[in-house]
């Protein structure tokens, strides 16, 4: 199985309450459901306010490298990627679990 993460941090000046973010939590929240190679699937808001800390997480998993691609290249998952491109960046793992 692998587990893959990734945090998001929203671009300078682009705030949770932008319509644009609601919109792409909205269709990460949805990827759950969508998407048959998911067998967990975990989004949210980061609660902590350190410097560090980045805004927003996925934590999922896939029986295995191919499981892993066939998600990455999803339609549902490659229009949610493409929103939010527009108002931040992020940083990827994906391991052996």
């Amino acid at each position: 199985m692998i587990r893959h993460l990734v945090l998001f941090k929203l671009n300078e000046g682009v705030t949770r309450d932008d319509p644009r973010v609601a919109a792409g939590v909205a269709a990460f929240e949805a990827l759950g459901g969508a998407i048959p190679e998911l067998r967990s699937w975990e989004c949210a808001w980061n609660i902590s306010d350190r410097p560090i800390a980045y805004d927003y997480a996925i934590n999922c998993t896939v029986d295995d490298t191919e499981a892993l691609q066939r998600y990455l290249d999803h339609p549902a998952h490659q229009a949610g990627v493409g929103q939010w491109r527009e108002f931040a960046t992020w940083v990827i793992a994906d391991y052996v679990v």
